[in-house]
């Protein structure tokens, strides 16, 4: 019998902009209100990175911890994974500051790729610096994996101890122009690679969100959508808020015969209990 499913919500990314919908939150006001849709929803898990009021995006140590409080606040008990991903450009001295927060879980990118027009750079001493602040600071890493080649770096390193190991929790985005495909085959691929004992999330951007939701709910694993990752509803029906995109999922995932997880069945499931 399967899990109960997890979903995560991630929320505004550093990409998408109020021109691409108005809906976008940039400033803490309206991150709240955006993790609190998704969460009322059935949200367990609220992705999250920050900008300024402005839209411009920043990893500035402070401005999460004013929206990680302020999300905390509103759902209670939800699991918050601040991202150290960032935006591409940015240092990684930059791109750690939420580290220092002492979240329960952080994102951890899992190689350099193509990112549309820009470059993603995640070389291995910035992976090897990541995965020791996380070994250093009991953060539990979502590995984020856009290519198929990052499983493989990742499970080499975790084997050699540079990451924090078992039981290890991955993160699969898939159909990032430049980078791996959404297929069913490609996920069933990946999912097969990870150890025992793993938990997995599938992410879907853009077009591919819907059938990479439908795929994690019917293999077993866990969905990722939001704002970050896709603003569509269906063909031409933006969402209103991230809570419509979380809605959707718990729709499908109840036609598909799988219960949702609330936060406490999340921590357990991951765990962080």
């Amino acid at each position: 019998m399967m899990e109960k499913l997890i979903i995560t919500a991630a929320i505004c990314g550093a990409e998408v902009t109020k021109e691409n919908s108005p809906a976008v939150p940039y400033t803490v006001e309206e991150m709240v209100r955006e993790a609190k849709s998704a969460y009322d929803a059935g949200a367990a898990v609220i992705h999250v990175h920050v900008r300024w009021d402005d839209g411009t995006p920043t990893q500035d140590r402070e401005r999460f911890r004013v929206v990680l409080d302020a999300i905390k606040a509103a759902c209670p008990g939800v699991i918050l994974i601040p991202s150290t991903g960032g935006a591409t450009g940015m240092t990684p001295e930059e791109r750690l500051q939420p580290t220092e927060l002492f979240p329960e879980m952080a994102t951890l990118d899992c190689g350099t790729c193509n990112f549309g027009d820009d470059i993603f750079v995640n070389d291995m001493p910035t992976m090897r610096a990541f995965g020791q602040r996380m070994i250093e600071n009991h953060i539990k890493p979502e590995y984020e994996c856009f290519e198929i080649g990052h499983l493989d770096t990742i499970l080499n390193m975790a084997k050699k101890g540079l990451v924090p190991g078992a039981p290890m929790q991955f993160n699969f985005v898939l159909g990032v122009s430049g980078c791996t495909p959404a297929t069913v085959g490609n996920l069933n691929y990946l999912v097969k690679q990870i150890p025992s004992g793993s938990t997995w999330t599938v992410t879907g951007i853009g077009r591919s969100a819907w059938d990479m939701a439908a795929a994690g709910i019917v293999m077993g694993g866990n969905v990722r959508v939001g704002f970050e990752d896709n603003i569509y509803l269906g063909k031409g029906h933006k969402a209103a808020s991230n809570g419509e995109l979380v809605a959707k999922v718990v729709r499908l995932s109840k036609e598909l015969g799988r219960e949702i997880a609330n936060p406490g069945e999340a921590r357990r499931i991951l765990s962080l209990a």
